[in-house]
């Protein structure tokens, strides 16, 4: 009998989760609520900090965004993952977007973040030691 209050879902059990939390509760019809807009982000970035930290074959999802981005950064001449990820933060605060779009976009988001450097960075490498020691 384990002593801990959370279970040990492992990070690709915790991204698991959480992707089918978020793809549910952004939708209308259930018992709850759906998802309010900063929970679903907050979730979302948390979902792409455990797939980050699962391995293989969810890295597939990694080193596909990490390709779109580096051909991005051959057509767009010096772009920095820090500049995208200024850009998408701008996307996620100021476009009106479904719940459901800030979802996908919060977890795709985490791998340009967790790229760039800095605060981003910083933020995405403590989850990423979080996830890993539920694994």
């Amino acid at each position: 009998m384990s002593s801990s209050l959370i279970p040990a879902f492992g990070a690709p059990g915790l991204a698991l989760g959480l992707t089918g939390i978020l793809f549910f509760g952004t939708t209308t019809g259930g018992k709850v609520k759906p998802i309010g807009w900063w929970w679903t982000l907050f979730l979302a970035m948390v979902a792409g900090a455990a797939y980050k930290a699962s391995g293989t074959p969810f890295d597939l999802v990694s080193s596909l965004i990490n390709d779109l981005l580096s051909l991005f950064g051959e057509v767009v001449q010096r772009t920095t993952m820090a500049g995208i990820a200024l850009f998408v933060t701008g996307v996620i605060l100021y476009k009106k977007l479904t719940t459901r779009q800030v979802a996908v976009i919060g977890i795709l988001y985490w791998y340009i973040a967790s790229g760039a450097g800095g605060g981003f960075s910083l933020l995405a490498e403590k989850i990423q030691a979080i996830m890993q020691s539920f694994a």
